[in-house]
């Protein structure tokens, strides 16, 4: 008698750890199809410009083209030619709404470029809609280019230099980059550049450096928004999903491993 109560505890402990270690399992798939990794995807790959088109436009403006496995702005190209169109581009193939972005660029010397997201069509172009990442030669720009008066309107103390929110890394009128960790490679040299957004923060990385991070659509988000560059733009940044676009402005730019990792 004894001998079968033995057994008969044993026997319980045993399909009692079985069905413990079956629902610990059965969580952990469970956990598991909540949340997938996801897989980056090339929006450009150095093969092909599909899925890329002109702000507004069904095909991509003149000067876009790829060269040496690169996405380029030939201004040979886009500014000789008779055509009085924007020329920035989007990747209009999706839209996009959380994510981690990431990308290669280089400019030559005084060359301003950007990077948008969440753009949506129907404006006079991406900047009044869609929040930047900033990318500029920091060095050369202001040498080249007289910002004076442009840099004016806003109250700068000195207008003739680049202000701290108009440098790489920053987003663009909003908040700038930390200089302290910024690692910018001379121009004509390879930079990489990464935007991890999510409504709960966005975050500004430029060659393995995070720059700069904030809420979007948070109190003090919305106070830089209405007191400063874009308080005459009403739907600056509200859009929670949109394409991603680059700017052309007017100067060579190359981009390459542009892919995308939704969040």
């Amino acid at each position: 008698m004894r001998k079968s109560i033995v057994f008969t505890a044993i026997l319980l402990l045993i399909l009692s750890c079985k069905h413990a270690s079956k629902a610990e399992a059965g969580e952990a798939t469970k956990v598991d199809m909540v949340a997938p990794s996801s897989e980056w995807v090339y929006l450009f790959d150095g093969t092909s410009t599909e899925g890329w088109r002109g702000y507004e436009m069904d095909a991509l403006p003149p000067g876009w083209t790829i060269k040496d496995s690169t996405l380029t702005f030939d201004t040979a190209l886009g500014l000789e030619q008779d055509y009085s169109g924007g020329k920035d581009i989007i990747y209009g193939a999706e839209e996009f709404d959380n994510f981690e972005l990431y990308l290669e660029w280089k400019l030559p010397e005084g060359g301003n470029s950007g990077i948008f997201y969440h753009v949506k069509e129907g404006y006079e172009g991406p900047p009044v809609v869609a929040p930047e990442y900033q990318l500029i030669d920091d060095e050369n720009y202001a040498n080249i280019h007289d910002l004076t008066a442009y840099n004016s309107q806003f109250g700068a103390a000195q207008p003739e230099v680049l202000q701290d929110w108009q440098k790489t890394g920053a987003d663009y009128a909003m908040h700038v980059a930390d200089e302290t960790e910024k690692v910018l490679h001379p121009v004509g040299e390879w930079n990489s550049s990464k935007i991890v957004f999510t409504p709960q923060k966005v975050e500004h990385w430029l060659n393995g450096k995070k720059l700069l991070e904030f809420t979007p659509w948070s109190e003090d988000w919305n106070a830089k928004k209405d007191s400063g560059k874009w308080d005459n733009a009403p739907d600056y940044g509200k859009f929670k999903t949109g394409y991603i676009a680059l700017q052309d402005h007017a100067s060579p730019i190359w981009f390459r491993n542009i892919k995308i990792k939704k969040l």
